[in-house]
């Protein structure tokens, strides 16, 4: 299995649950399967504070299986995790709002851009026309 993986695992416990939604509890195991071998990842977002990982095998309210190739890919940010799942290069068991919050811990995807920015380049008269609405009636 890949350094990256370890330490994306490695790091969540410093990073807590400051990027989670606060009501969203409950524990996630991600599957890690490489030709019948499976690494298994443990990770509990029930406290209120912080973020326990180890490598448990035992049930959760959630279970993310791929291959660590998809992983990786999902660590550094070239796949987001929606669309990771929609191709069925993964597959998600149980509540998928806990993947929907645990995809925060992941980068950017590198295409993703700020919408606003996206829209101030489509409007058709640019700064000039929000300048204009700023001044008010003339």
């Amino acid at each position: 299995m890949g350094d990256e993986i370890e330490a994306f695992f490695g790091a969540l416990p410093a990073r807590g649950r400051a990027m989670l939604p606060p009501r969203v509890r409950g524990t996630l195991r991600v599957d890690l399967v490489t030709h019948g071998s499976t690494d298994h990842w443990y990770v509990d977002l029930r406290a209120t504070d912080q973020v326990v990982v180890n490598r448990d095998v035992r049930a959760a309210d959630a279970v993310l299986t791929t291959t660590p190739a998809v992983f990786a890919r999902l660590v550094r940010g070239e796949s987001p995790a929606t669309a990771v799942l929609l191709r069925n290069e993964a597959t998600l068991v149980g509540d998928a709002r806990l993947i929907l919050a645990f995809r925060r811990y992941f980068p950017p995807h590198g295409s993703t851009r700020d919408p606003r920015e996206a829209a101030q380049r489509r409007a058709l008269h640019g700064s000039a026309w929000r300048e204009r609405l700023r001044a008010g009636p003339v």
